[in-house]
């Protein structure tokens, strides 16, 4: 396992997922603000949303203006969540690993309740009046 690359793919998606965060936040804010140019963002990067980086390079040969908007939000919104991603990030993965264990253990412990072996076997009883110490006397 190789830790160090590990983190290196970790924070290249995180970067991709905040560029994404930025201009869905730019949108918002133009989509109040300037409808035209809200218009255009939203057709330009429709299909490049993928790669960030490619977007914000073919953005700055468009409209170098909205680039250097999304690339400040997107370090604004960086800055903001870094303070405590590790702590959420640590906490959110034992929280949900946690929840499947206890999935797991639910289904393992029905499925073993299921089976004839550890079923707590009763007589079968047809009258359940039979039982009543009452039929018992008068019989």
């Amino acid at each position: 396992m190789n830790l160090k690359q590990i983190a290196k793919d970790t924070a290249k998606t995180l970067q991709r997922y905040l560029t994404y965060q930025a201009i869905k936040t730019v949108l918002a804010q133009l989509s109040q603000t300037n409808p035209p140019q809200w218009r255009w963002l939203n057709n330009f990067s429709a299909d490049k949303i993928q790669d960030g980086e490619a977007l914000i390079e073919q953005l700055f040969q468009e409209k170098p203006e909205l680039a250097l908007r999304i690339m400040s939000v997107r370090e604004n919104i960086a800055e903001e969540v870094a303070e405590f991603l590790p702590e959420m990030l640590v906490t959110g993965i034992q929280q949900a690993n946690m929840q499947h264990r206890r999935q797991h253990l639910e289904r393992v412990t029905q499925l073993n309740l299921s089976t004839p072996s550890l079923e707590t076997e009763q007589p079968a009883n047809p009258d359940p009046n039979l039982d009543s110490p009452s039929d018992l006397d008068s019989a």
